[in-house]
């Protein structure tokens, strides 16, 4: 199976080699699907990458696009993103492709290439935090997700930023040759954990690091110092001194997002750690983050994620912490999911054993009408 990652001059290293490690390390594992991993950029030649080191590329003119190949057109910086977008031969060869192939993508910023190919049209797509907007005003015919590490809608598969290629490459593993394999590839690889498309690339870090140098810098360093408490939107203005509208355009200009939302995926960036790195209960979590019960971090998990609390745990979490949500879930105690310890009341109401009369049968059987049993005391 053939891998076609599409470079140029200004692509991103990381971009071209996180996933060319990933199958390139499955081929030589000896993972069935056989990739054949082949870095091609118009002209071929060498390209110069952002770190200024010179890659060797084929010629992806002369490449004929197959049935079995996977397609993938990697980030670089801003001006080579113009100029890739400006090459013809390159798009034709890319919208030809897509046609024809079992699979097409991008990693990182290469999103803007498939969207000039019109590959993008009507689908989800990813791409770098930092480019969704520009994503957005360039094609308003794709729904930007920029929540998603990695979107896959149909055969079209766009990643986020640099790292989350290899992410998309582990993903594509496993639906080549199962998710033993991938596991394999991501240990191989030392990476702690394989990601899944719905986990967000947004951290309550990318979100202070975006606006480290802004003016919310020192609001959001308080907030999320104090998310267990009582942190609302009144509470996020006094913390950055100014008004409720003026938060609200400062947090839409320097974050992208309403200062409702910033705070609800504060919190449930925490409450993913928590289910990660403890093994607290649902409700533990929720008190953790500032929310009321399970059943509010549930919703603010499907808003932010797409997946429930429980969902997430399955993913990350011990065995015995998806049992504790499962069991929260239900309404169940510690004894697994579903099912309810008797309380003390219950057991105190629990009806007692018939008592026996002497030399005769208890009551119980006088009124059944079967036979009486002697009792086997001495009178």
């Amino acid at each position: 199976m053939r891998i076609v990652l599409i470079g140029y001059d200004g692509a991103q290293g990381l971009d071209v080699f996180g996933p060319a490690e990933a199958f390139g390390t499955a081929a030589r594992r000896g993972a069935p699907a056989g990739y054949d991993v082949r870095l091609a950029s118009v002209g071929g030649g060498p390209i110069r990458a952002t770190s200024g080191i010179p890659i060797v590329t084929e010629d992806l003119l002369t490449l004929t696009p197959r049935q079995s190949d996977t397609v993938l057109v990697v980030g670089g910086g801003e001006a080579a993103i113009r100029a890739a977008i400006a090459t013809r031969p390159l798009v034709r060869w890319v919208a030809r492709a897509a046609r024809l192939v079992r699979r097409v993508g991008s990693v990182c910023s290469g999103a803007f290439v498939l969207a000039q190919a019109g590959i993008l049209d009507g689908r989800r797509a990813a791409t770098h935090w930092s480019a969704c907007a520009r994503l957005t005003a360039f094609r308003p015919q794709i729904t930007v997700d920029a929540q998603s590490i990695f979107v896959r809608d149909g055969h079209v598969w766009t990643s986020a930023g640099v790292t989350a290629g290899i992410d998309l490459a582990l993903a594509m593993i496993e639906e080549d040759c199962g998710r033993d394999w991938a596991d394999r590839i991501a240990a191989q690889l030392v990476v702690y954990v394989r990601r899944p498309g719905f986990q967000s690339q947004f951290s309550d870090a990318l979100i202070a690091q975006r606006a480290g140098s802004g003016s919310l810098a020192g609001a959001l360093e308080k907030v999320r110092a104090n998310l267990a408490g009582r942190v609302d939107l009144p509470a996020f203005s006094r913390a950055a001194g100014m008004s409720l509208r003026t938060l609200h355009r400062r947090c839409l200009q320097e974050l992208g997002a309403t200062p409702a939302k910033v705070l609800e995926r504060l919190r449930v960036e925490r409450a993913r750690l928590l289910l990660g790195t403890t093994e607290l209960g649902a409700k533990q979590v929720s008190g953790r983050v500032g929310l009321e019960n399970p059943a509010r971090l549930t919703r603010a998990f499907r808003r932010t994620l797409g997946v429930t609390p429980r969902d997430y745990a399955a993913v990350f979490g011990t065995a015995a912490r998806t049992k504790t949500f499962a069991s929260a879930r239900r309404g169940g105690g510690g004894g697994g999911p579903g099912r309810r310890r008797p309380t003390r009341g219950a057991a105190r109401r629990k009806r007692p054993a018939p008592r026996r009369r002497r030399g005769g049968a208890c009551r119980c059987h006088r009124r059944s009408g079967s036979a009486p049993r002697t009792s086997s005391r001495r009178s």
